[in-house]
Formats: C-alpha cells, sequence, structure tokens
C-alpha cells in the first residue's frame, strides 16, 4: 500500500463530510493518518518518505491520505491549516483526531501510531 491522494469530495466520502455534520463523524474502519502537505515545502519532502515506509509497515492497520493544502484549500481551512506540514491522527471510535504541525520523525510517529491509534484495537484483544 501508498499513501493514497485525496481530494475534498473524497475526504468527504472516505474520512468526514463537514458538510453534513458538525460533531466529528469519522468515515473510515480503521485509524488513519492525514498528512497536509504542499510541493514546494521543504520539510513535507521530508516527512514523505517516512509515511511511505510507514504505510507499508502498517498495511491493513493504518490508512495513509496526503492533502495537498495548495489544491485543496477548502480542507485547508475547515482543518485550520496555517503551516505544513501538519499531520491529522485520526482514531478509530469516539476519540477525536489530534492535529500535530511540523515534521515528526520515524521514531515519534510509530510511538503515536501505537499508542494513540492501535492502543484501542490492543485492549479489544486482550478482552
Amino acid at each position: 500500500m501508498s499513501v493514497t491522494q485525496l481530494t475534498t469530495e473524497d475526504f468527504k466520502k472516505n474520512v468526514f463530510d463537514f458538510t453534513k455534520h458538525k460533531e466529528w463523524n469519522f468515515e473510515g474502519t480503521r485509524p488513519a493518518i492525514i498528512d497536509f502537505y504542499a510541493d514546494w515545502c521543504g520539510p513535507c519532502k521530508m516527512v514523505a518518505p517516512i509515511l511511505k515506509e510507514l504505510s507499508e509497515e502498517y498495511e491493513g492497520k493504518v490508512d495513509f491520505y496526503k492533502v495537498d493544502t495548495e489544491a485543496e484549500q477548502e480542507l485547508s481551512y475547515v482543518f485550520g491549516i496555517r503551516s505544513i506540514p501538519s499531520l491529522l491522527f485520526i482514531p478509530t471510535g469516539d476519540k477525536p483526531p489530534m492535529m500535530q504541525a511540523g515534521a515528526l520523525p520515524k521514531d515519534v510517529l510509530i510511538k503515536v501510531i501505537e499508542t494513540e491509534l492501535l492502543a484501542e484495537k490492543k485492549e479489544e484483544t486482550v478482552e
């Protein structure tokens, strides 16, 4: 698997339809990470290969998406993106998403995936 490019329409269908819901209502079945980026952004270019690696390591467990902030300005506005890269971490269930601005190293991303996105899943399998 790789990181899937999202348009605003894809986002509404696969992640969250902000035109229909005021409260967060995640449409996905797996936890997700969305990378808000721009082609001209140096730190974004550093994060991209890390996210690609992680998308392969967590294939079938976590979905990885990219949103081009230049092309999808409506989405950038809805999420208040002021700096890029900005990563949106989306757990499943009722937990709200978490936004983190800046380029994060791979070890930090793995820690967030394991503790915030997949921790619930592990708890469910213990029961």
